[in-house]
């Protein structure tokens, strides 16, 4: 049987990790014993223990309870307690998601110990090396010998850059594998939709109609953390807000920098404006309000993509995105902190409908990855 070890600790992979364990647990359940290890990373429970209650993933066997702290600080606690784990049972890989902190710890950890490390979400590539997720997916990906990318370009990527002919060897002679698996965020995002629908009352509870609101998330440090840049964002949602109601769940961190780095006029007039400021969602709730929005404005790389499943369009509000097919196929437009290309953006898409093309899989990438570790390790 293949024992692997799975590291989470940020949400994003805690829901990424849900629809691999849900395939394992239903249909490998004889073939791969799955062994969770959650970071702490994000440690506020509407952050993280939600997301365990709601998709039903295990508890995680493990957990570091690391916390908050400078970039080198929290790596450096995960490695450490990653490497303790390893070294006290014995795994036959280790399964890292994304770009997180959490992931370029656990790839470390397990490299050095010559535990494999299989890389969910392989191959993106913002080309922006001032951003930590891309220095940590580049150094995850070199670091890992079973690649899983979500789409071609992804794919394209890993072949520019010589993973498909690697000379890399790993422990036992074991070469690298790159696969284009789909994205498994997608398996999710179909799997959950009915199930949000039916199971929360976010609209309700905020007072908002299908198609009638514009959804936003602002969660980035090099937006929350620049005055500049989020009086700019905010100004646009105001703006907007006088045309159409702009739902917003707020990250904890966001919230706080709000009052120190908006301008008080600013903020005053964003506490009388049509901007729901929502508290952080649950998985299911961010689904039903992604469903059902007009238009997503977002920094986040998973909301983009979630968007794009959903069929709405997609104001970006970084300055390039790793999810270059959904510009390509006219569902997203890069605006950065721009208020005026914020706005444009907006009325782009207002009346705008979305022809989209599949690019992301057939919602089986779970199945996939789970047939090739078998294969492959």
């Amino acid at each position: 049987m293949l024992k692997i070890l799975t590291i989470i600790g940020a949400r994003p992979q805690i829901i990424k990790a849900a629809a691999l364990s849900r395939v394992i647990r239903n249909g490998f359940a004889g073939r791969i014993m799955e062994k969770i290890l959650h970071t702490g990373q994000h440690y506020d429970s509407n952050m993280s223990q939600v997301f365990f209650d709601e998709l039903g993933i295990p508890q995680p066997d493990y957990n570091l309870h690391v916390g908050s702290g400078s970039h080198g600080e929290q790596t450096a606690k995960m490695i450490a307690g990653i490497e303790k784990v390893l070294q006290a049972e014995h795994f036959d890989a280790l399964v890292v998601y994304g770009d997180t902190n959490s992931t370029l710890a656990g790839a470390v950890a397990a490299c050095k110990l010559h535990v494999p490390v299989v890389h969910v979400e392989a191959g993106l590539r913002s080309f922006n090396m001032t951003m930590p997720e891309e220095q940590n997916r580049i150094v995850c990906d070199h670091l890992s010998s079973l690649l899983f990318a979500p789409t071609e370009t992804a794919m394209e990527n890993l072949r520019h850059e010589g993973f498909m002919d690697s000379k890399a060897v790993f422990a036992n002679g074991r070469g690298r594998q790159v696969y284009n698996s789909g994205d498994i965020m997608y398996d999710n995002s179909l799997y959950f939709a009915r199930i949000a629908a039916e199971k929360t009352t976010v609209l309700k509870d905020n007072a908002l109609e299908p198609d009638r609101y514009v959804l936003a998330t602002i969660h980035r440090d090099n937006n929350t953390d620049d005055p500049h840049r989020l009086t700019s964002i905010f100004k646009a949602l105001l703006q907007i807000s006088e045309d159409c109601a702009v739902a917003l769940p707020l990250h904890p961190r966001t919230a706080k920098l709000l009052e120190t780095n908006l301008e008080k006029e600013l903020h005053e007039m964003l506490l009388h404006s049509n901007v729901r400021i929502v508290p952080p969602v649950s998985f299911l709730e961010m689904t039903a309000l992604e469903q059902n929005a007009c238009m997503v404005l977002t920094d986040s790389g998973g909301v983009q993509k979630e968007a794009f499943f959903f069929a709405r369009p997609c104001v970006i509000m970084r300055p390039e995105t790793e999810w270059v097919e959904i510009v390509e196929q006219g569902a997203g437009i890069i605006a950065d902190a721009d208020s005026d290309r914020i706005i444009g953006a907006y009325n782009v898409f207002k009346n705008k409908k979305l022809n989209l093309k599949p690019v992301f899989g057939d919602g089986n990438a779970s199945t996939i990855i789970a047939e090739k570790m078998l294969a492959c390790i």
